[in-house]
């Protein structure tokens, strides 16, 4: 009853603000609700979301918001961009807490993108990559109470972000609960904004020529280690994993060639939860045709089912049964799994890394001679691109960063089995490449390209055969009017990528391990990236996969590196204000012997007493730009590197660029790779 009573007072307190809104706007509620907010209107969201939590049963004195969807994606649909409704802040990384404050944790690549989207008087940026500040958990205890609650809606937290933090609060006598209603949803709705639909999207088939492994094969294998561990049942709830089974994509997340979906197997069958649970003709065939039998069940229908069968579970056999899935499963998910709160004698949960998570980590050969295969096409998209923008600027042409990014877009969609962007594209001229993950807007004031202009341009397509992600870093002016401490600053980053690039290192060792070998140049003279060196990179997939990765913080269950794995080498320099500094290649872990054709190769005097030796294989074929490098600064190993690099590059996309006849392309791109000299 006053629940009830509490409920019904917070909304027409929501309604009463509404109407001052619409006041305020002078009727115009899509202005109010655009992505350009100010900070009155933050103000107001959170001003909606403090009176809901103050109406719980049980009021809340803070309300935690991840970024993460139902899935823990990195990049999310519109339905489920909360974080970014309630604050203005769009970065793909980053958790508020709503208290009696409002503050924001996420790391150094967002530092510059938070304080341009949100309003310093409503928001506090917590520079989680500095070691002074406190963790979420630690702020909690140190700000609230004893006796407190915290809420958080518990399909946006994993398991493993869950425990600790229960744990953390338990010992200051603060409790987190589980908010079966997501409450920025309902302050949206109080406030009178439609909820934007989820995507459900068409869902194709990735053929096996393109995947090198039928769907029925992979679950087979699933079901061969899940006899190992004993389970009954794996539930698999990480969109790409999905896919990746499977062999299908889709489109629900721009970008992301994946579909909202969740996957369960038994010994028995296996079940896709997906739209409202009818399979298409051409996905049945698809998966019959690649020996796999596929129940379809409604997208919605995931927690009650796993509820239901962790009752039939507990009334079979000694009751004793186990359920596999990933420890970035929703806590919500873990819940229903098990059975808690259902059962007397919840089932036992395996709670670790995915299974699928671990398979596509490695890609198999098919899934590699696609990436070296989809690298040339790139290659030859962005050289024609990198040209093309020469020669507008050169000619006193104005050109934007819009419209650059979508004249690269032009240049790949002419590639074949060219899907679309990996990411959205990152034209950074001048101050806005120091914005890590810079998005410019169509809307409003565009940025031009200027002759004076370092230009940053970090981009990606997904093709059937592969996902590629390369950064190029152009200065858009004449060589003597490039300013000396930017050159220098230029090729130190270059540095730090050759000799990530040239490492040799021992097999299963992690990435954090490598991560220093690519800031060494920087820290030398005082300079550093806030920002990791490597992630890695899924197959016609996320251009950010895990668990591993190269970066001063170890990646979570990182198995360590193996060949067959495909990372990011991107090092960078950010002079807020002025320019972006970002070499990125991918590169393919392979195995080195003496004999292999690799620049330190033959210095190999043992093998790491049996460990086996590892190297990196660059895929990305795009020159650096040579007027750029101060050659005094290099040493005769990272000058024939990167003439090596060049070299390749040249022999690689120069026949291709022949039997397409573009002539004027191949002419600029042999000027661009021509041997760099000490003259």
């Amino acid at each position: 009853m006053w629940s009830s009573y509490f409920v019904c007072v917070c909304k027409i307190q929501m309604y009463i603000l509404l109407c001052i809104s619409i006041l305020t706007y002078g009727g115009n509620v899509e202005q109010m609700s655009g992505e350009t907010q100010t900070g009155n209107m933050s103000a107001q969201r959170l001003k909606a979301l403090r009176s809901l939590m103050a109406s719980q049963p049980t009021p809340l004195a803070a309300y935690i918001i991840p970024t993460a969807d139902a899935h823990n994606s990195e990049y999310i649909a519109a339905a489920d961009a909360r974080r970014a409704w309630l604050s203005g802040f769009t970065g793909s990384a980053g958790t508020a807490l709503v208290s009696s404050r409002a503050l924001m944790w996420t790391d150094g690549r967002y530092y510059t993108q938070f304080a341009r989207q949100t309003d310093a008087a409503v928001w506090t940026l917590m520079r989680q990559s500095l070691p002074d500040t406190p963790t979420m958990d630690k702020w909690i205890t140190a700000n609230l109470k004893k006796g407190s609650v915290v809420g958080v809606d518990p399909r946006t937290i994993s398991r493993e972000e869950w425990t600790p933090l229960q744990a953390s609060l338990a010992q200051a006598k603060i409790k987190l609960v589980a908010v079966q209603k997501n409450l920025v949803d309902e302050a949206r709705s109080v406030m009178g904004e439609k909820l934007p639909p989820r995507p459900c999207n068409e869902v194709v088939p990735l053929p096996v020529e393109y995947t090198g492994k039928p769907a029925g094969q992979k679950i087979k294998e699933l079901r061969e280690k899940m006899i190992e561990k004993k389970a009954e049942a794996l539930v698999i709830t990480a969109l790409d994993e999905v896919a990746y089974t499977l062999n299908l994509r889709g489109s629900d997340i721009e970008y992301n060639p994946v579909f909202f979906s969740y996957l369960l197997i038994t010994q028995a069958k296996v079940v896709l939860f997906w739209a409202n649970g009818h399979l298409p003709p051409t996905v049945v065939d698809h998966l019959k045709g690649e020996g796999a039998e596929v129940e379809g069940r409604a997208y919605d229908e995931i927690l009650n089912y796993l509820i239901e069968q962790a009752k039939n579970l507990s009334r079979t056999g000694d009751g004793d049964h186990s359920i596999w899935l990933s420890s970035d499963a929703s806590e919500a998910v873990h819940r229903a799994a098990s059975g808690e709160g259902v059962i007397e004698k919840p089932l036992n949960l395996i709670s670790e890394v995915s299974p699928v998570a671990l398979a596509k980590l490695v890609k198999n050969e098919v899934e590699l001679e696609g990436f070296r295969k989809c690298h040339i096409k790139d290659g030859v998209a962005v050289v024609r691109f990198l040209r093309w923008l020469h020669e507008q600027i050169s000619a006193g042409n104005n050109v934007t960063e819009i419209q650059a990014a979508d004249k690269l877009l032009e240049f790949r969609k002419e590639e074949k089995d060219f899907m679309g962007p990996s990411f959205e594209t990152i034209p950074g001229a001048g101050e806005n490449g120091a914005i890590i993950h810079y998005s410019p807007s169509r809307e409003g004031e565009q940025r031009v390209i200027k002759p004076d202009d370092v230009f940053l341009l970090d981009s990606g397509g997904q093709y059937k055969d592969g996902t590629t992600d390369i950064t190029r870093t152009r200065y858009m002016g004449a060589p003597d009017k490039i300013p000396g401490p930017f050159k220098a600053a230029f090729t130190r980053v270059l540095r730090g990528q050759a000799a990530l690039g040239s490492a040799l290192f021992p097999k299963g060792v992690k990435g954090n391990v490598l991560d220093s070998l690519a800031r060494r140049p920087l820290w030398e003279v005082g300079m550093d990236y806030a920002h990791g060196t490597g992630h890695g990179v899924g197959h016609c997939l996320n251009v950010h996969e895990g668990p591993a990765g190269v970066s001063w913080r170890p990646y979570p269950h990182d198995p360590g590196l193996a060949p067959g794995q495909v990372l990011s080498n991107e090092p960078g320099y950010y002079k807020v204000g002025e320019y972006g500094i970002r070499h990125e290649d991918l590169v393919e872990i392979v195995a080195i012997t003496k004999d292999s054709d690799h620049p330190k190769a033959a210095n190999l005097l043992d093998d790491y007493d049996g460990r086996g030796v590892l190297g990196f294989s660059t895929l990305t074929m795009v020159p650096h730009h040579r007027i750029c490098i101060a050659v005094d600064l290099l040493d005769d190993f990272e000058l024939a590197y990167i003439n090596g690099y060049h070299q390749r590059v040249l022999r690689t996309l120069e026949p291709v660029l022949q039997q397409r006849g573009l002539v004027e392309d191949l002419d600029w791109l042999k000027a661009e790779c021509a041997p760099i000299t000490r003259e």
